[in-house]
């Protein structure tokens, strides 16, 4: 027999019994039969079996011409012909019995595999068999139940319960896909755009919502050029509305605490204060200013009523203010008691005209199931169809989103989500506008005669209501004779109520431009009023601030089921409904925002408008402005819209506010993690480039050592070739007092101060980004040491915000590092003015041989003598430092503890910055080209004193050079202007974290 046969033999005999036996003849002549006394075992067979291919001998022909034989098996038993001449019943039924049940286990057990599949026929059999057990024979469907049951049961065990609905058809079901979506909404809040963007856009979750980042398709250039020309749109509902109630004294009194003057107008400021206009302050927590910043934000004042003291304000914060902010707002105003939430008021609603059920799906009477699917039920167990989220899907319904104070009177309420918010850039929003909306028609009079309970009807009834309307429907139209959005004042705010714009939704797409014919009828003496002063005061009104006429409107509005019912009713297709539903009138308001400020270079670029909406009706606005030819963006496109305006962008542009704080840490993990998923070949050596923090801004360390080195005498850390000239004797003296060099110091501030950032900016001679002179008229104080110590001593510990124009080429990148220029490098500039700049030197990794070192495993913790590590200085020669007191004639490592309150230790090593008592720097937690912490001087590390980072970066479209936006030492910038030349005055280096490669740049300060 074969090998491959002797297996098979073997694997189909593998379950018999051994009491199995075979009648075999008796080679010594004795027969013994079948249920014999002495049965020989059937598993058994002679030994000496002959070869394959080897015929029986002659001799045994005989006993195998009667046998049983299956295949040519060499020396196998036969079988006797002859029947037995007698039988003992219960030894022959004993021997059978094991046969029958050797039969039965092979006849009931499938093959290889489990599956009750297996013991089908073989030309029934497929690769992928169907569940259905219905598809089976019928003997084997019982087994194949079984069988499912139980893998169900095991997979219950170990995993979540499976949803019914597997299909995707199920899933897509409408109401099955309504309980996902606020399921889903109970953790990341949801604009009511979200399902739009996630179509569109790269989503990412951020201060708790679910934001649109960027775009999926490549539109970057096509962003800038809607915002240039045409109309770009975003959706801000994210931020967040408090809202303020109470008597004017009261709340200005309070908001007091939280403002300075000094950085500019407040919310007492006049024009803001009559609802005109909207204002934005900086906030600090109660009278802590200049430090302690919680972050910008907008505010707008309701119109004042005559004869009524009691003031409405509105605050719109970003999420990550809001959680600093509303805690302070309750303490400054003693608002403590919190109002719990009252049951919601049941809406009347027109009754929907019942659906007539069909006869497949009514149950029959005598209460047994049809034979169509049963469809799943959806909604609450109560039977209530389930309902789309609308606001914050988060907050619990008892959660309290108003407090009262008992004292003062003043409410604080939460807002957020209630108030949808879209923001239009680009100098032909006001057209996108005027196409969108349409200002509400007047109700006839039998719907005001007749009692109803849409909020519209009730306010027609009023002709004071309605007159106002008129003026402000007449102000809007004067927006088709208007060119630019630029034309209007910043912060202008027009109220306005206005119909359904699904009602007079185009065709198709098309972009929204000025129309010249209607232009021309607009009476042009209003219009230049308007652009002079803005629009009236009373024309500032809406009843978008009355609580219950938003609720109103959003409980009422039409569904897009109901609004395709009642288009396809009309008799010519596409035309209007006439008239319009009752229910189809919003209240909106309409807030300018300013362009761009900064610079010579595209004035009022960026400019726009806001719209703001009850929630409910976001959708309802989208797709209509959208028909209108707008392009949409994310955060991403924020981000590059505030970096074109030359404006400082919340939180990336605020590291002196707990949010920038947490941003920074935040995208610090972030780039980092991503540095590390390179591999050290294929990522840059930020040790070899001089780059000590190419991740994060230690801002406080670079503060605590210019202020160091400014109390030395300004010579410190400045390498033996600079002969930059200058004689800071008196401001040394000034700045070197006892009591300064003895106060402790605290936290970095940013300067914010209108007046000292006037004086600098007029000292850094501010130019545009194409080199031209900026006119500035007013006078400030020259630049001398008595100046500069004074404005020095006024703001200490303080960082400028500053933005910085290249000369020349460049292209700066996040975090990149602006440093002060040498006397070489300026009178090297005068030589060549379109040359390249100066080049670092490239720096030595001293941590990279004892990464390798570590990796070999010569030099381990466990391994290291024990005397060799209670002798901290027995290696003094490599990595031990020596404490010494400062030599300004070289150029030592400066390692500042990074305590405030601690005192700065100057240090000096062959290796900089590397400490023999850190860890780290002994080989433990060490990344190939980063360097460890605490870190070496920052300020004199690399051959150029560094001056501070660069928060934002990227080749400006609208200079059409390089632009960054970043932060300087107040005490360094100082330094640095008063020993530049008058005419290179304000020229600073820029060099990104991984080139060696300096820019030469401008520094312009805004004031």
């Amino acid at each position: 027999m074969s090998g491959a046969k002797d297996r098979m033999r073997h694997k189909k005999m593998r379950n018999q019994p051994s009491s199995v036996t075979y009648s075999s003849p008796d080679w010594s002549g004795s027969q013994k039969r079948n249920g014999g006394d002495t049965p020989h075992s059937g598993r058994s067979f002679d030994s000496s079996s002959h070869m394959r291919g080897g015929g029986p001998s002659p001799s045994d022909r005989y006993h195998q011409q009667g046998g049983w034989m299956r295949g040519r098996q060499a020396g196998a038993q036969a079988y006797a012909q002859d029947l037995p001449k007698c039988l003992t019943a219960s030894s022959f039924a004993k021997a059978r019995a094991a046969e029958v049940n050797a039969m039965l286990k092979a006849v009931n057990k499938t093959t290889g595999s489990c599956h009750v599949f297996g013991a089908l026929p073989k030309h029934m059999r497929r690769r992928a068999m169907s569940h259905n057990t219905k598809r089976l024979p019928c003997r084997l469907r019982e087994g194949a139940l079984k069988m499912l049951e139980k893998s169900q049961q095991s997979a219950q065990k170990g995993k979540k319960e499976l949803s019914k609905n597997k299909s995707r058809k199920a899933r897509r079901r409408h109401g099955n896909l309504l309980l996902e979506f606020n399921r889903r909404q109970r953790k990341n809040k949801w604009l009511e755009t979200h399902i739009w963007h996630a179509k569109r856009f790269h989503m990412v979750k951020r201060w708790g919502y679910c934001l649109g980042d960027r775009p999926t398709q490549k539109c970057y250039r096509a962003c800038y050029r809607a915002m240039s020309s045409h109309c770009l749109l975003q959706d801000l509902s994210y931020y967040c509305c408090i809202e303020l109630q109470g008597p004017e004294d009261l709340l200005l009194r309070s908001l007091s605490r939280l403002t300075s003057k000094e950085t500019g107008p407040t919310f007492a400021a006049s024009l803001c204060l009559s609802g005109r206009r909207e204002g934005s302050v900086m906030l600090y927590r109660p009278d802590q200013y200049p430090s302690q910043a919680l972050g910008p934000v907008l505010f707008l004042w309701r119109p004042c009523t005559k004869g009524s003291a009691h003031r409405q304000l509105w605050i719109w914060a970003h999420p990550t203010v809001k959680q600093d902010l509303l805690p302070e707002l309750k303490a400054v105003c003693q608002c403590s008691e919190a109002v719990v939430p009252s049951a919601t008021a049941a809406v009347p609603v027109p009754a929907p005209v019942p659906t007539p059920v069909p006869e497949s799906t009514q149950p029959s009477p005598t209460g047994q199931p049809t034979s169509r699917k049963r469809k799943r039920t959806d909604g609450n167990p109560d039977g209530q169809p389930a309902k789309k989220i609308v606001g914050d899907g988060t907050r619990s319904p008892t959660t309290p989103v108003s407090w009262r104070s008992p004292v003062s009177g003043i409410v604080i309420s939460d807002l957020s989500m209630e108030i949808v918010r879209y923001r239009l850039i680009g100098p032909l929003s006001h057209t996108v506008l005027s196409e969108t909306l349409e200002p509400a028609t007047d109700c006839d009079a039998e719907s005001k005669s007749k009692s109803c309970a849409f909020w519209w009807p009730e306010h027609c009834k009023n002709q004071d209501n309605m007159s106002l309307h008129q003026q402000q429907s007449d102000i809007f139209q004067l927006f088709k004779g208007v060119y630019s959005t630029a034309e209007f004042p910043a912060g202008t705010v027009l109220g306005l109520t206005v119909d359904d714009p699904r009602l007079t939704l185009p065709r198709k797409k098309d972009k929204a431009l000025p129309n010249l014919q209607k232009a021309e009828g607009v009476d042009e003496d209003r219009l230049r009023d308007i652009s002079l002063r803005g629009v009236p005061e009373q024309c500032s009104h809406s009843a978008l601030w009355e609580q219950s006429v938003r609720d109103n409107v959003t409980d009422n509005k039409i569904s897009e089921q109901e609004l395709n019912r009642m288009k396809s009713q009309l008799l010519v297709p596409g035309s209007r409904l006439s008239p319009v539903p009752l229910q189809g009138r919003i209240p909106v308001l309409l807030v300018h925002q300013p362009g761009k400020q900064q610079g010579q270079e595209m004035a009022s670029w960026g400019t726009g408008w806001d719209l703001l909406l009850p929630k409910g009706w976001g959708m309802a606005f989208w797709i209509p402005l959208l028909y209108r030819g707008v392009r949409t963006g994310g955060l991403q496109v924020g981000l590059k819209h505030s970096q074109n305006k030359g404006v400082a962008h919340f939180p990336h542009d605020y590291p002196d506010c707990p949010a920038g704080a947490r941003f920074q840490q935040e995208q610090e993990m972030d780039l980092l993690e991503k540095f590390k998923r390179r591999p050290p070949s294929k990522r840059a050596n930020y040790i070899k480039h001089g780059c000590l923090a190419p991740f994060r801004c230690p801002w406080q360390q670079l503060v605590e050592e210019w202020e160091e080195i400014v109390r030395e005498g300004g010579d410190a850390g400045k390498s033996p070739e600079d002969t930059v000239t200058g004689q800071p004797t008196q401001l040394t003296e000034m700045l070197s007092h006892p009591a300064n060099s003895s106060a402790p110091r605290g936290s970095f501030a940013v300067l914010r101060n209108r007046k000292a950032l006037k004086q600098l900016s007029a000292w850094c001679r501010p130019t545009s980004s194409k080199g031209q002179r900026a006119q500035r008229g007013s006078q400030t104080a020259a630049l001398c040491p008595a100046s500069v110590a004074s404005l020095q001593t006024a703001h200490p510990s303080c960082l400028v915000w500053v933005r910085l124009s290249l000369l020349t080429k460049g292209h700066p990148v996040l975090h990149a590092m602006v440093c002060v220029p040498t006397a070489d490098d300026l009178q090297q500039l005068l030589k060549d003015p379109h040359g390249s700049g100066p080049q670092e030197p490239q720096h030595k990794d001293h941590f990279k041989s004892r990464i390798k070192r570590r990796k070999k495993g010569h030099k381990t913790p466990s391994s290291a003598p024990k005397n060799e590590s209670s002798d901290p200085n027995k290696e003094q020669g490599s990595d031990s430092t020596q404490s010494l007191p400062m030599d300004q004639g070289s150029s030592p490592t400066r390692c500042l503890s990074p305590e405030p309150s601690s005192t700065p230790i100057l240090t000096v090593s062959k290796e900089p910055g590397i400490d023999p008592t850190n860890s780290a720097s002994s080989g433990e937690n060490l990344t190939i080209g980063l360097w460890p912490k605490p870190l070496p001087s920052v300020t004199s590390h690399c051959s150029r004193l560094t001056l501070g980072w660069i928060t934002q970066g990227d080749f400006s479209l609208t200079a059409g050079c390089g632009e960054a936006l970043g932060l300087v030492s107040l005490a360094g910038l100082l330094q640095m202007l008063l020993k530049q030349p008058a005419e290179q005055r304000g020229l600073v280096l820029l060099r990104n974290p991984a080139s060696l490669q300096y820019r030469f740049a401008k520094i312009n300060i805004e004031a």
